[in-house]
């Protein structure tokens, strides 16, 4: 039997955006249930998002560490951004975020994994790539500002990351969803058989 996620979408019978924001927004839909009743959804409308894990060939993952308000915490994660063009290649995104966070460029680049981050209350999707065969970028540092000017990158060893994924020391979710992503790919088919970097994604289509 195959386990996976399936598209479905119930009746709307009304909707409003009680909020816009810059990047993103809040949505209100009454949603037909199963049994007929009409419940109302609260939401937030988000762009989507690419994340990068790059391995180095020491086996270190590439980190950054981050002040994020709502919660009240500097997270040690893995670089990541919006995407901020509609339609945009998120391969394309991946690449520019990792070259505007960590001055670094890779040339191997294959999708680890497809996530929706919080589906209950955001439609937030999120494509992590692994990203190998790094070196430094050409040309100046990207002039960076508000969090990402108290930025810290380092590169940390895969398993010390998974110590604290499990000790419940590192909380970000594309960190975490990453890491243990890539220790089952290298415990199963190998990193060279996930999926190529220009895979569909349904969540997020874009253009070639």
């Amino acid at each position: 039997m195959s386990i996976k996620d399936t598209a479905e979408e119930w009746q709307i019978t009304a909707t409003t955006t009680p909020f816009t924001g810059n990047k993103t927004s809040v949505r209100t839909d009454d949603v037909v249930m199963p049994d007929g009743t009409v419940a109302r959804r609260d939401y937030q409308v988000h762009p989507g998002s690419v994340a990068v894990l790059a391995l180095d060939d020491l086996g270190r993952v590439l980190v950054i560490r981050q002040y994020r308000h709502p919660v009240r915490h500097k997270l040690w994660e893995i670089p990541a951004g919006l995407l901020d063009v509609p339609g945009e290649n998120p391969l394309h995104a991946a690449q520019r975020e990792l070259y505007e966070e960590a001055h670094v460029k890779a040339e191997d680049w294959r999708v680890l994994t497809d996530v929706y981050t919080t589906p209950g209350g955001s439609d937030e999707a999120v494509r992590v790539f692994l990203a190998r065969d790094l070196s430094e970028a050409e040309g100046r540092r990207f002039e960076v500002s508000e969090e990402e000017a108290d930025m810290e990158i380092k590169r940390v060893p895969l398993e010390e990351l998974v110590r604290g994924v499990l000790a419940g020391e590192l909380h970000n979710t594309c960190l975490v969803v990453g890491v243990l992503s890539l220790v089952a790919a290298q415990a199963g088919d190998g990193l060279d058989a996930l999926r190529p970097a220009e895979a569909p994604w349904p969540a997020r289509p874009f253009a070639s």
